[in-house]
């Protein structure tokens, strides 16, 4: 048995090297800023387990998509939500942990198992998944520099990126998108439904 195990750990290392070998080889995208742009169809499930395509499933009202490209991009997420949550900024939010690595996809069950062991239950319904192609699509429209800084798009009842940053947290940013997301809120009181 516990040769057995020795071997499993082995593997393991192995496959850990070989996965940050690849992310590691991976092309560096530049920035850019989508607002103005759609944002692209991605298919992903949350860590309820529901399956989402985004925006589709989102369209209606508008919605704030939290993106984040490496672990070590939750504190900034997290700052981000603690911000909204603290202005009460009117606006439903979806956190999209994004992983374009077809090595990390490979354990996804083990990744996302983890994930919710560290998330309470009660948010695993606004946290979904975009994994390899889905997640590519993604960082195709934003660039992955600066990676650890969460992309925060605000997106209209159509799915339309209207104000977008991926420079990092700052109170001033939170303060400029509240007060969007209120204007977004007015101005669709005040057109009549048709």
């Amino acid at each position: 048995m516990k040769r057995r195990n020795y071997f499993q750990l082995i593997l393991w290392i192995a496959t850990l090297a070989l996965g940050v070998t690849t992310l590691g080889c991976s092309s560096t995208t530049p920035r850019r800023n989508p607002t103005g742009e759609k944002f692209p169809q991605v298919r992903g499930d949350s860590l309820a387990g529901k399956p989402f395509v985004i925006p589709d499933d989102l369209l209606g009202q508008p919605v704030l998509l939290l993106v984040g490209y490496l672990q070590e991009s939750q504190f900034d997420l997290d700052r981000w939500i603690l911000g909204l949550l603290q202005t009460k900024t009117p606006i439903r939010i979806f956190e999209l942990p994004t992983i374009p690595s077809r090595i990390a996809s490979l354990f996804k069950r083990t990744i996302d198992s983890g994930m919710r062991d560290g998330i309470p239950q009660e948010d695993w319904a606004i946290v979904i998944t975009l994994w390899a192609d889905q997640a590519d699509r993604i960082v195709a429209m934003t660039g992955n520099e600066k990676s650890r800084n969460t992309r925060v798009f605000l997106l209209d009842a159509e799915g339309n990126i209207v104000w977008y940053t991926d420079r990092g947290y700052s109170g001033s940013q939170l303060l400029a998108l509240d007060q969007k997301v209120r204007e977004m809120k007015v101005a669709s009181q005040a057109t009549p439904n048709e």
